[in-house]
Order: C-alpha cells, then structure tokens, then sequence
C-alpha cells in the first residue's frame, strides 16, 4: 500500500480533546514504536485559531486577533482524517521529535519555535484553509 502520510501533509483530528482541529504531520511513524505500538504521527496544529480582521480594526487589535495558539501531539493513524492539503514543515521539523514529549520546557521551546512559524505563514497569507476554523 502507498504510503500518503507524508510529512507536511495537513489532517484533521477526529477523536479526543482536539477533535475537528488541523494538523500538519511533522514526522509519520507507519511501524510505530516501543512506546507506541501501532501506527502514529508526531503532529503540530492550532488550538486556537486566528480571528477575523477588518480595516476598522488598529494596529493594537489586529495584533491580538492574528495571534495563534499552536500544540503538538503524538497521534494515532486511525484518529487522523487526511486531506488533500500540504505545508511545509521544515521551519520546524527538527525541533519536534519523540524526546520533545519527555521534558516540558521542551515542548514549551518546541511550541514557540511553531507558533512563530505558523504566525509568519498566516501573516504571509500562505496556506488559508489552514489557518480557517473547520466549520462543521
């Protein structure tokens, strides 16, 4: 079978606390692992998404309206729904890896370091559908 969760492939989460947000798979882990047996993706998303701005809007509002909320999570394949979207993971692929998980200031710098890059795309105006809530 061909394998299509590739990194930089964007999915939705289906179950659990994050269900109907996006993520961009970072790295695809088809075999698993020891500590997950079964097929998993190192993801990054948006828990918060930006909101909507207008030219009424000063610079002070703007500024806290585009402002995004990112997480990153290890996530079964069965809990993940593809799509036919793509986005470049490589602004911050090294930074997330299995050991990110073990140490909380880690994974803190690990969001930082995404929130910074999902924050210049958004700005940028690259990947739309991306950064738009789901609506459902």
């Amino acid at each position: 079978m061909a394998k299509f969760l590739k990194a930089g492939k964007v999915a939705v989460v289906v179950r659990g606390r994050y269900a109907g947000k996006k993520v961009v798979i970072v790295k695809p882990h088809d075999e698993g692992s020891k500590s997950h047996p079964f097929g998993h993706a190192l993801v990054a998303g948006i828990e918060r998404y930006p909101l909507k701005v207008t030219k009424k809007h000063g610079a002070k509002k703007v500024a806290k309206r585009t402002k995004i909320k990112p997480f990153i999570k290890v996530v079964n394949y069965n809990h993940l729904l593809p799509t036919r979207y793509t986005l470049d993971v490589e602004s911050f692929k090294s930074v997330v890896s299995t050991e990110t998980f073990e140490e909380p200031s880690q994974r803190e710098e690990a969001k930082k370091v995404i929130k910074k890059a999902f924050e210049e795309r958004h700005q940028a105006g690259k990947n739309q559908w991306f950064f738009s809530k789901l609506r459902f």
